[in-house]
């Protein structure tokens, strides 16, 4: 065989081994997103299922991160459908496994890794309990920003973390631009979910921020009172 004809060929099984991860990883995302958004029942069996492929995907590309970072994304998904014991458990998988990821490929899925790690140190309750870090969080969620400013998740997440410490008018922005973004055809039904949680993160600092400006005018009022 000459050596232009096998470079050829081992150029050809690198394509289609990332067409067949590419299309593994799509079906994955879409079975997750009917899972988490249109299964209202059954879920944890569900998500178990699906979690198997994901390892087995794993395995077949140890030296890919997105097949690690989907394995995260159901492990901290489905722990709301788990007892606390399990539950936690499964968010320090998902915590080891992200981590694992981006070591691997930072960029992987636009920062879908940063963004996931990002959620999980601002909800999760701190030590000792779990291991929130509101700083982590910020850092994590501003590297998945500078990895895809465009991103949906990226701003939805950063927007819902500025709303968790009642910075309203840094909230709306991102969520805005959540809103405004552009839909992946690929992932419209997850895509479409988060900005509809955009819409309601907005409606909810507008009303925090109304809330806010009256209680600080009625401090104002009742202090003039008593002078």
């Amino acid at each position: 065989m000459k050596k232009t004809t096998f470079v050829a060929l081992l150029v050809l099984s690198f394509q289609c081994m990332a067409e067949n991860l590419d299309d593994s990883l799509q079906r994955i995302e879409s079975e997750w997103a009917q899972i988490h958004y249109q299964m209202p029942n059954h879920q944890e069996t569900a998500f178990d299922k699906l979690l198997e492929k994901t390892v087995k995907l794993s395995k077949q590309y140890p030296k890919n991160a997105e097949p690690i970072i989907w394995t995260a994304i159901i492990k901290a998904t489905n722990a709301e459908n788990q007892n606390a014991v399990s539950a936690l458990e499964a968010i320090h998988d998902a915590r080891d496994l992200l981590l694992e990821a981006i070591k691997i490929n930072p960029s992987a899925l636009g920062g879908s890794a940063q963004v996931t790690l990002g959620a999980l140190y601002y909800l999760t309750p701190k030590w000792p309990i779990g291991y929130g870090d509101e700083q982590a969080a910020k850092e994590m969620l501003e590297t998945a920003l500078r990895i895809n400013p465009q991103g949906i998740e990226s701003n939805y997440f950063y927007g819902d973390f500025l709303l968790s410490r009642n910075a309203f008018n840094e909230a709306e922005t991102y969520f805005q631009r959540t809103i405004s973004a552009r839909s992946r055809p690929e992932q419209l039904l997850a895509d479409s979910q988060i900005k509809e949680l955009a819409k309601i993160g907005l409606q909810n600092a507008m009303k925090m921020k109304l809330n806010m400006t009256k209680s600080t005018f009625a401090s104002l009022f009742d202090s003039n009172l008593t002078k």
